[in-house]
């Protein structure tokens, strides 16, 4: 049977998928950017954009199981999500000083025995328990990074991402919400199985799983001047 393959996680992050995501434009940023308490950065020093509690990563896969006539997403949610990224004014990335980590041990679906299968057989978390992403470069971003009044931007974040012990370049499509002091938004991108030799669910009650996995992150971050 033809199977397709479909999964969301990590948004966010600053990050980029498929394609951009709206939904957070009326989310204001952490911190006191949001109502424009805090100061504008300057703009000739490094931004480094720290992700803080709030951030939340996932996936999502479009499953068939027997006895249902119609496909369901099963979706994993974690908030071990750490890491940031910092920007020179110049638009690039210090890559040394940047990282999202997410540790894919806590993910949580509606599910605990899916969780456990998935934990075992799929990601074999015993073995590779984090997700790592290296931002090296960003995609449709002006410089300077937009300031309070809060503003919207939609951009794409390119880098190196380690899941499964395999490190595959990803882009991840992003839109986020800028303050003085904090930016949210939500990051998505879109890969397979196959591109992170991650073996596919395979159940009795499972006729089908498709191909590709969706991953979002939805990021709360604190903005800081280096």
């Amino acid at each position: 049977m033809k199977t397709h393959y479909r999964h969301t996680v990590l948004l966010a992050a600053l990050a980029v998928f498929g394609a951009l995501h709206a939904g957070l434009g009326a989310q204001a940023p952490a911190g006191r950017g949001g109502r424009g308490g805090a100061p504008p950065p300057d703009p000739t020093r490094p931004a480094r954009i720290e992700l803080i509690e709030g951030t939340v990563a996932r996936y999502k896969v479009r499953e068939q199981l027997a006895g249902i006539s119609f496909p369901s997403d099963a979706v994993g949610t974690t908030a071990a999500v750490t890491g940031g990224l910092v920007l020179n004014p110049d638009g690039s990335i210090d890559v040394k000083q940047s990282k999202v980590v997410v540790d894919l041990t806590g993910l949580k679906s509606d599910q605990s025995m899916r969780d456990g299968y998935v934990q075992r057989n799929t990601l074999e978390t015993g073995k590779y328990p984090t997700l790592e992403f290296v931002p090296t470069r960003i995609v449709g971003l002006q410089m300077p990074l937009p300031s309070a009044p809060p503003a919207q931007a939609g951009f794409q974040l390119v880098g190196d991402m380690t899941l499964h012990g395999v490190t595959r370049e990803v882009t991840w499509n992003v839109v986020a919400t800028f303050a003085n002091d904090g930016v949210a938004g939500r990051a998505t991108t879109t890969l397979t199985f196959e591109t992170f030799k991650i073996a596919k669910p395979s159940l009795a009650r499972l006729l089908s799983v498709d191909d590709e996995i969706e991953l979002e992150i939805e990021f709360r971050s604190r903005r800081t001047a280096l």
